[in-house]
């Protein structure tokens, strides 16, 4: 291994693990705006995610997302249970660090996935039928929409389309499988009533998300270099630029800005700037997070409740509505001036990119939507996918996992 390997090497690595901290951080950052009752429940959906999907990464998953292509839909299973994903580099993807560590960085993502997906129907959904829905879901949702925009040959990637780090991949897939859910499950009985039991365990949560987004973002460059470097500005300065918006517009319409609000925003920014980061110029990224953080809070405050469906922890309202707005605004503030490999989108004279992009949306939309609502609908003819009104009532930490979160220390 030469000195530009080994240097690959180890960014890479770092990058994965700050991924990886994503995960738990998500369980702090959902865990924190449920009710007590329901905190150990929420918390272990990530977490069940991590195990889950680590071992169906490594029997057919990263084989199916990454492997040789099928008919530009899906890779086959050259590479189930990891076979020939060595040490050795594949150079379809990176000539300088390890096969195997690509594969390794490309599961942390699968595993937030459907993490994510679980803030939508937060505090009403069957363990068992969560279970089956993460390895079915990560199966035939996940793997293929990965292949289709990352993988060698797959079709969105050979259309055109950009995708830095997962704006398609990983947040509009979440958010619309999400909302499919939310729609399927119905409304929890206090819906628009309820608020955070510990909005400081929230605000960890957010830090965590935010310190791991470096990872996920700049690490998408697979090398540090200028690239990786602006998409590692561009992550924070989004993420600032919409907290700063989310905040403002609260302010404006409710007359209080409220922490809940700052990291809202924080994070609705760096879902709009991860399919860009690496693609858009600073001051682009401003404008991305600032017009983010906008669009995400009236996602969150008006239409959720203007169509009546229960996106518990507005996983559509920030990843859904903010991946999309973040893919578009690919299509709008892209230029080759950043980074050669991509494209100039329609402000530097190519309007192609833009509709590019709109069909890698609605492709995207309309996959994820349709194939949860079967996946759902087939879980529903071998387990009960929503809890009971007696265990609702109790609180899923007592009547599925039989723990509580908070004991009184007087007991």
């Amino acid at each position: 291994m030469n000195g530009i390997q080994a240097a690959d090497s180890v960014f890479l690595f770092i990058s994965t693990v700050l991924v990886m901290i994503m995960t738990p951080g998500l369980a702090l950052f959902y865990g924190g705006m449920v009710k007590s009752k329901n905190v150990l429940s929420t918390t272990m959906h990530s977490y069940a995610a991590m195990a889950i999907v680590s071992i169906q990464w490594v029997l057919i998953g990263y084989s199916l997302a990454f492997g040789p292509d099928v008919k530009h839909l899906i890779g086959d299973f050259s590479w189930a249970a990891l076979k020939d994903v060595s040490f050795t580099p594949n150079e379809n993807y990176s000539a300088t660090v390890p096969h195997n560590l690509f594969m390794m960085f490309q599961l942390m993502f699968a595993i937030l996935t459907p993490a994510l997906i679980s803030g939508a129907f937060a505090e009403r959904m069957k363990f068992s039928a969560f279970l089956l829905f993460t390895l079915l879901w990560t199966t035939f949702v996940y793997d293929p929409l990965a292949h289709w925009v990352w993988g060698v040959d797959g079709w969105l990637r050979n259309l055109g389309a950009l995708d830095f780090a997962g704006g398609t991949v990983v947040h509009i897939s979440s958010g619309v499988s999400g909302l499919v859910l939310a729609l399927l499950l119905g409304k929890r009985k206090d819906f628009g009533t309820t608020s955070p039991h510990h909005l400081p365990l929230t605000v960890l949560g957010a830090g965590l998300l935010w310190f791991g987004w470096f990872g996920f973002n700049v690490g998408s460059a697979l090398t540090l270099n200028d690239v990786a470097l602006t998409a590692f500005i561009n992550t924070n300065t989004a993420a600032a630029a919409a907290s700063v918006g989310w905040v403002l517009v609260e302010w404006y319409v409710n007359k209080k800005p409220t922490i809940l609000g700052g990291v809202s925003g924080a994070v609705a920014g760096l879902v709009a700037i991860t399919p860009a980061c690496g693609f858009v110029t600073p001051l682009s990224s401003i404008l991305i997070g600032f017009l983010g953080g906008i669009i995400c809070f009236l996602a969150v405050t008006y239409l959720k409740y203007k169509f009546g469906y229960d996106d518990a922890l507005d996983a559509f309202g920030c990843h859904g509505i903010g991946g999309t707005w973040g893919a578009i605004a690919t299509g709008l503030f892209a230029t080759k001036s950043v980074n050669s490999a991509g494209a100039d989108g329609l402000f530097y004279g190519d309007a192609s990119l833009l509709f590019k992009q709109l069909i890698a949306i609605g492709s995207t939309y309309v996959f994820a939507g349709v194939v949860t609502f079967l996946i759902i609908k087939v879980i529903g003819f071998f387990v009960n996918v929503r809890v009971d009104q007696e265990e609702e009532n109790l609180g899923l930490d007592l009547a599925i996992h039989g723990e509580k979160a908070y004991h009184d220390a007087s007991i």
